[in-house]
Order: structure tokens, then sequence, then C-alpha cells
């Protein structure tokens, strides 16, 4: 079977990109690095980072496509191997991996949703700032330093006081696995 992705140009995309060892804390502990490498993916294949939130372990970030371009997997897998030539090779690594010259940093895959409308947008929007807060790492949004919330506040999309106390709903999961 083969796995099929959205592949409209121009999308709009929310992606959710994980760590291979959830219990790691390698994207805040290099968060520098990581930034680094997507700026640099930016100037190369260019896109619109309209919004992103680095946890520990995983990662969730919207991206808008140029008009005559569709490869966001291009450009994740120049993040994540960016990312990783970056790091000193202290990570087991399975025999799967050794044979493909893989590093043990990422999950192979990652998950991805294109925006259908702008209230999808601004869903995922709220999804990705309220993560840490989701998460328990902060009890208001705007505490977390690896958030876009604080370009949304500085340009007035949104209070500072958004996105404070967590309340559980039965929403989808956006795609976090544990």
């Amino acid at each position: 079977m083969r796995y099929r992705r959205a592949d409209i140009k121009g999308g709009t995309y929310f992606f959710t990109v994980n760590l291979a060892n959830r219990k790691n804390t390698l994207l805040v502990d290099e968060f520098d690095i990581l930034r680094g490498v997507i700026n640099k993916v930016k100037k190369q294949h260019p896109f619109k980072l309209d919004a992103m939130v680095i946890l520990p372990e995983h990662l969730h970030a919207l991206f808008t496509l140029p008009e005559d371009d569709n490869d966001f997997a291009k450009r994740w897998m120049l993040i994540k191997a960016g990312f990783s030539r970056q790091l000193p090779k202290l990570e087991s690594v399975n025999n799967s991996r050794k044979k493909k010259g893989e590093r043990g940093i990422w999950q192979r895959r990652f998950w991805e949703h294109l925006i259908r409308d702008e209230l999808d947008f601004e869903r995922h929007v709220d999804y990705i700032h309220f993560n840490p807060v989701k998460h328990g790492y902060v009890e208001r949004a705007v505490n977390w330093q690896y958030s876009t919330i604080h370009d949304y506040i500085k340009r007035g999309v949104l209070d500072e006081n958004w996105g404070g106390g967590y309340v559980e709903s039965g929403d989808v999961d956006f795609g976090e696995v544990g």
C-alpha cells in the first residue's frame, strides 16, 4: 500500500513532527540549532511559517507553501536532516536505520493536514499555541518561550491572557501520539 499525502500547490498545512525518543528534550535543549536550520531551509525552499510551537519531544507547525509548490516533504526532510547533522551521534540506532544510513533522532513519518478554510486555520493556530498548556508545561500559553504566540500577541491578534488554563475536551488529537 502506498502512503498518500495531500499535495495542493500553495496550500497551507498543519504538521506534527516527533522525535523517535518521546522522552527526549532535544528540541528545546537544541532550540537555537533547530531555529537556524528552519530559517536556512526557508531561504532555500521558501514557505510562510504561519504558526509553530516547539515542545521537548515534538513540534507543531503551520506552513503556507508558494503558489507553484506542494513539496512540504522535502522541507521536512531538510529540516530533520539539517538538525540531526549538527548533533553528536549519541542516540541508539536500530538495524533498519543503520542499513539506510539514518540517525535515530526523528520518527520517520510526520502527521500533516491540509487546512481547508479560515476556521480550520484558526483552530489549528489555537491548537499550536495552546499545546504547552495542554501538556502541562505552563499554566498560560504566553509563558512558553518556544512558540509563535509571542508574534501573535505583538501583532495584536491575540491577547497575552489568551490560553490560560486547561479544559479537557473531546477534540481530535491533531496527530499526537502518547
